[in-house]
């Protein structure tokens, strides 16, 4: 063979595939059926799997330096700034009303953020095995899958953890998308059929001045108490506020559509460059892919069995199924909870009741992050 033809040999993906690289390409061809097939969180699944098939392309160099992907990592994710954009657009498309409405049930979101401190413990005890070596700082990253949030988890991942940033994106959004799997089983064990009937009473209105005023009020107690989740929290409420003042609605319209859209985008082609042979195929992942079930799980749970306690405090008021939807998974959760709710009596709709927690649940989501990286950050 002539030095040209060698030359052009040695230039093709063929010569220069390595096994790794492969299973990375067939690891971002399931994230795809994933997306397409399941329909298992599609705007991110799919711009992920694509990015992990872009990036381990031998030769090309797409996640390396020079590469588009490499740079959309480091604009957007590095810097922290897609994930806040993508807060303001959820904060620009939610509604407080049930949680202002019924403030209590602010303790649900609360109590299912203790699946990401138990998830924390677990992480550093797997440190200390041969396999796995994670710093105080990985764990804290890791443990951020226990709310169920996943621009939060990117945001915590980027800033303390970026080698896994990766695993720790494709568990949080695999997690989320597996909701109406992973909820409903642990939601009837910790349930009786009665307390899964209990008819909450219909949510009393709320006026426009108090949807306006509560963003104000999240964002001044997060000043004051805690700083370091300002950038999550202050995005969210903004985001809210412009939603609620009636006065902006051509920005309130692009922040919900043209601009999430635009970001999601980007965000999940920079996640899918992280998710190189080198830093996804290790034990370090299947850690990762283990305790993010297990978060979820103890989130889940907590949530439901704080909803048991209000439930006897209350004297029957509440049903304890929507303490499941305390989890950041808007609004699947809540639609879950509703499912559920539905099936051990066909007149309860527990939807609104629940959008309460799941509200709750992504401001609980940023606190136990601001609180992370206050203390280890």
């Amino acid at each position: 063979m002539s030095d040209g033809l060698m030359q052009l040999w040695l230039s093709t993906g063929i010569a220069n595939f390595t096994l790794p690289q492969v299973s990375m390409v067939f690891v971002g061809l399931i994230l795809l059926y994933l997306a397409i097939a399941k329909e298992f969180e599609p705007l991110l699944l799919l711009p992920i799997g694509f990015g992990a098939i872009l990036s381990n392309i031998p030769v090309a160099g797409i996640a390396e330096v020079g590469g588009i992907l490499h740079y959309i990592y480091g604009v957007g994710i590095s810097t922290g700034i897609f994930p806040l954009i993508i807060f303001m657009g959820v904060g620009a498309m939610t509604d407080f009303g049930a949680l202002i409405a019924n403030p209590k049930t602010l303790f649900l979101g609360a109590a299912a953020q203790f699946g990401i401190f138990a998830t924390l413990i677990g992480a550093l005890a797997l440190s200390s095995t041969p396999w796995i070596n994670w710093s105080i700082q990985d764990a804290s990253a890791i443990a951020i899958i226990g709310g169920a949030d996943g621009p939060t988890a990117i945001f915590l991942a980027g800033k303390l953890a970026p080698d896994l940033l990766g695993a720790i994106a494709v568990a949080a959004y695999s997690y989320m998308a597996l909701v109406p799997i992973i909820q409903p089983p642990i939601m009837r064990l910790l349930t009786t059929k009665t307390e899964r009937a209990i008819k909450m009473t219909q949510l009393r209105h709320v006026s426009r001045k108090e949807k306006i005023a509560f963003p104000l009020l999240v964002l001044a107690l997060c000043i004051m108490l805690l700083p370091s989740a300002a950038p999550l929290i202050g995005m969210f409420c903004f985001g809210n506020l412009m939603k609620e003042s009636g006065v902006v609605n051509r920005l309130s319209e692009t922040t919900q559509n043209s601009l999430i859209n635009i970001t999601t985008i980007f965000l999940g082609l920079g996640v899918g460059s992280k998710l190189s042979a080198d830093k996804f195929l290790n034990w370090e992942t299947i850690g990762i892919l283990l305790l993010g079930a297990v978060a979820f799980s103890i989130g889940t749970a907590c949530g439901v069995l704080m909803g048991k306690l209000m439930c006897k405090l209350t004297g029957g008021k509440i049903n304890p199924l929507i303490g499941a939807a305390g989890v950041s998974a808007v609004p699947m959760a809540a639609r879950v909870v509703n499912k559920v709710g539905l099936e051990a009596n066909q007149h309860n709709f527990l939807l609104m009741h629940a959008m309460g927690p799941n509200v709750a649940g992504v401001i609980g989501s940023a606190v136990a992050a601001g609180v992370l990286l206050a203390l280890v950050g």
